[in-house]
């Protein structure tokens, strides 16, 4: 009887350093399946830069499609729908860029601090960029 007990004494002493291993191990791929990132968190910094660019190019569309740019366009006899295509052809630096200069001149404009021929300057001078930048590619 005495081997009996040694042995269940030995089983019991094996299944308990078995289940006390297991655990740490269970625990640890858990923590493997926890992602530092949410899919929620990745689907939103994906949509930054598109987000972004759209701004952007709704900036330089408001500009031109003002009505001191529809005068500069027609005064330049250019088409503004052929400018409108060529504005989504540019890369997203050179939109980035030319959107801060046309948000500027807007509001340079709205403040008063140019006037209403220097910002049809600064939009054929725009409308001039991206013909360049769309030709030059």
């Amino acid at each position: 009887m005495n081997a009996r007990v040694r042995w269940c004494a030995s089983m019991l002493g094996v299944a308990v350093c078995v289940g006390a291993g297991v655990s740490p191990a269970r625990a640890q791929a858990q923590e493997n399946q926890q992602h530092v990132v949410t899919l929620d968190e990745l689907n939103k910094q994906t949509a930054r830069p598109a987000e972004a660019r759209q701004a952007n190019e709704d900036a330089v569309r408001h500009l031109l499609s003002s009505d001191a740019g529809q005068q500069a366009l027609k005064s330049a006899h250019v088409d503004y729908q052929r400018v409108d295509k060529a504005i989504g052809q540019l890369s997203d630096d050179e939109l980035a860029k030319l959107a801060h200069r046309s948000r500027q001149a807007e509001s340079d404009f709205a403040a008063g601090l140019i006037s209403a021929k220097t910002l049809a300057y600064i939009i054929l001078a725009t409308v001039v960029i991206v013909v360049i930048v769309v030709l030059a590619t």
